[in-house]
C-alpha cells in the first residue's frame, strides 16, 4: 500500500556549493533553513532586518539597500523603553537611538554587499496580510506591540504581491544579473489571522509567485507544499500547532539539500557535521588519554576543512 503522497522534486540547475554566497530573506521559516546552512558552514547572510513576514517589507529592505538609503532619527520611535523602526523586526530594536540607527544602517550595508556578490537569494514569503500605521498610512514590517487601534489591516491582492516581487527582481538584477533567486512559501500557519484568512493569504502568495515565475528567470522550492501534502499530520507541528517541529524542518531541509545542494558539497557537509558533533561532545573525563586523542583527531579534521575553505569558522 502507498500511505503517503510525495512531491516529485528534481535536481536544480545552478546548485549551491561551498563557493556559493547566499542571502536569505523573509519569514521565520527562512530562519530554519538559515540555521541549517550556518551549521554546515555555508557562506550566508540571513535577515539583516530580522524576520520579514510579507512581500512589501522584503521589497522595502531591498529597495533601501540598492538605492543607498540611510536611516535617520525621523524613521525611529520609542515604545516600552526601547527604540524601534517600523521597517524592521523587533530583533533589530535597541535601547538607544544611536544603537538602533547603527543596526539599521549596517543592516542595509550588509544587505547590499551580499546582494552584489550573492550566487543565490532565498526569499520566503509568510503572509499576505499587512498592517499600516494610521498616522503615516505606511505599511509596517512589525507593529512592535504598539496598540492595534493605531493600525489598519488588509490583505494584499495577488496583483500587488506580483508587482512587489517584480520590483524586487528588478532591483536585484540591477546590481547582480547572474544571481539565482529561489522563492518559497513558509509552511508556518498564521492562525491569528484566522483559519480561512490564512489559507486565503497563502493562496495569494502562491498565485503571485507563480505569475512572476512565468515572466522571470526565478525558481520555486515547495516547502509549503511538502508540509501540506507530505507531512499531513499534527505530529509534525510544535505544541503551538503553528510552527513546523524539528522533524518537519529536518525533512524539508533534506528535500532542499537533494534539490539544491550539489553532491560534492554534500560530501563536505558530512565532514562538517562530524566536526560539529565532535565540538558538541562532552567527555566524562577531560584529562583521559582517550579524550586527548579524540581532540587531536578532531583538530586535524577542523584544520583540513579550514585549509580547503578558509571562511569556515568553528568555535574553540
Amino acid at each position: 500500500m502507498k500511505l503517503q503522497t510525495q512531491l516529485s522534486l528534481q535536481k536544480e540547475k545552478n546548485q549551491i556549493d561551498y563557493n556559493s554566497k547566499l542571502l536569505l530573506l523573509g519569514s521565520c521559516f527562512v530562519e530554519n533553513i538559515g540555521k541549517q546552512l550556518t551549521y554546515y558552514k555555508f557562506q550566508t547572510v540571513q535577515n539583516p532586518f530580522g524576520i520579514l513576514f510579507h512581500p512589501l517589507a522584503i521589497e522595502n529592505l531591498i529597495t533601501g539597500a540598492v538605492t543607498h538609503q540611510e536611516y535617520s532619527k525621523k524613521f525611529i520611535f520609542e515604545h516600552n523603553e526601547r527604540w524601534h523602526c517600523f521597517d524592521a523586526h523587533s530583533d533589530v530594536s535597541a535601547s538607544s537611538q544611536e544603537e538602533l540607527l547603527q543596526n539599521l544602517n549596517l543592516g542595509l550595508q550588509h544587505t547590499r554587499e551580499q546582494l552584489e556578490k550573492a550566487s543565490h537569494i532565498v526569499i520566503t514569503l509568510g503572509t499576505a496580510w499587512v498592517y499600516s500605521f494610521l498616522e503615516t498610512k505606511k505599511t509596517v514590517a512589525s507593529c512592535h506591540k504598539v496598540p492595534q487601534k493605531q493600525f489598519s489591516k488588509r490583505i494584499l491582492s495577488i496583483k500587488e504581491i506580483q508587482d512587489s516581487l517584480e520590483r524586487v527582481g528588478h532591483h536585484i538584477k540591477s546590481i547582480n544579473k547572474e544571481v539565482t533567486v529561489i522563492f518559497t512559501i513558509s509552511p508556518v500557519r498564521h492562525l491569528k489571522d484566522g483559519f480561512i484568512e490564512n489559507q486565503q493569504s497563502k493562496a495569494h502568495l502562491i498565485t503571485a509567485v507563480h505569475e512572476v515565475i512565468k515572466k522571470s528567470n526565478v525558481t520555486y522550492f515547495p516547502s509549503y507544499e511538502i508540509m501540506m501534502d507530505e507531512l499531513r499530520d499534527y505530529r509534525f507541528y510544535k505544541e503551538d500547532m503553528v510552527h513546523p517541529n524539528i522533524t518537519a524542518v529536518n525533512y524539508i531541509w533534506q528535500k532542499f539539500t537533494l534539490s539544491w545542494i550539489n553532491e560534492e558539497a554534500q560530501k563536505v557537509m558530512d565532514k562538517v557535521s562530524v566536526v560539529q558533533k565532535g565540538l558538541a561532545h562532552r567527555p566524562f573525563n577531560e584529562k583521559s588519554l582517550k579524550h586527548k586523542e579524540f581532540l587531536k583527531g578532531l583538530e586535524k579534521k577542523k584544520t583540513y576543512l579550514q585549509e580547503a575553505y578558509p571562511f569556515m569558522k568553528f568555535r574553540p
